[in-house]
């Protein structure tokens, strides 16, 4: 996986540009932060827009994993994404988890 994305320099035309939290392919990063996508405030955003249908957000991110998955394999073929981590970093996050009762 790519180790870490430097975040897009400002604008010196802009200097109140505002980069959202939307990942930069194909190395999957988070363009505002450089963290790795989805980022926390993405997920937030992703919440937010979807708060209503989490069914269609799983759906959107599944597709969004799928891509990613071969972006980051054809550029790391050496050192291929975990599968878990991927999951976890894509889904797993947006999952309803429910605690087991007795």
């Amino acid at each position: 996986m790519p180790r870490r994305c430097r975040p897009a320099p400002p604008d010196p035309r802009r200097a109140t540009a505002v980069i959202s939290h939307t990942p930069l392919r194909p190395l999957w990063c988070c363009r505002a932060c450089a963290a790795p996508w989805p980022c926390g405030p993405a997920r937030l955003a992703l919440l937010r827009e979807y708060a209503q249908d989490r069914v269609v957000l799983l759906i959107h991110l599944g597709g969004l994993l799928h891509e990613a998955a071969g972006h980051l394999h054809t550029l790391i073929p050496d050192d291929e994404p975990d599968p878990k981590r991927l999951f976890d970093r894509f889904l797993g996050w947006a999952l309803i988890h429910r605690s087991a009762r007795a």
